[in-house]
């Protein structure tokens, strides 16, 4: 079994919440017993300036060919939707969730988020 060290302040505050073991600031993993540890989390998403309303309508309407994507300047995945006619349908309908759960994001990352 290897030997603790005295751990410095900056990772006393990390420890394992299985073993106790100290942690390293990056690491997702307990080296000494495997468990699993999150990061801290990360800041909110951007919020992008496009709206949701012209998506909605232009992903209820002629979504399956991938105007909304067009419009939210996600333009690869628009010629993608094109050529598979909206994934088949299965890709079409979970933007549309996406949508109206505020969760579809932009070309930028950013989640478009406000309604009008």
């Amino acid at each position: 079994m290897p030997t603790l060290r005295s751990a410095s302040s900056s990772t006393a505050a990390r420890r394992c919440q299985s073993c106790g073991h100290p942690l390293d600031p990056s690491s997702t993993v307990c080296l000494e017993c495997g468990h699993l540890h999150p990061l801290a989390p990360t800041a909110p998403s951007p919020v992008s300036d496009r709206r949701i309303l012209p998506a909605f309508l232009l992903c209820a309407l002629i979504g399956v060919f991938g105007a909304h994507r067009f419009y939210a300047g996600r333009i690869g995945t628009g010629i993608l939707q094109i050529l598979t006619v909206g994934g088949f349908g299965i890709w079409w309908l979970a933007d549309l969730i996406l949508l109206v759960t505020g969760h579809f994001k932009d070309g930028e990352g950013a989640r478009i988020t406000e309604w009008t």
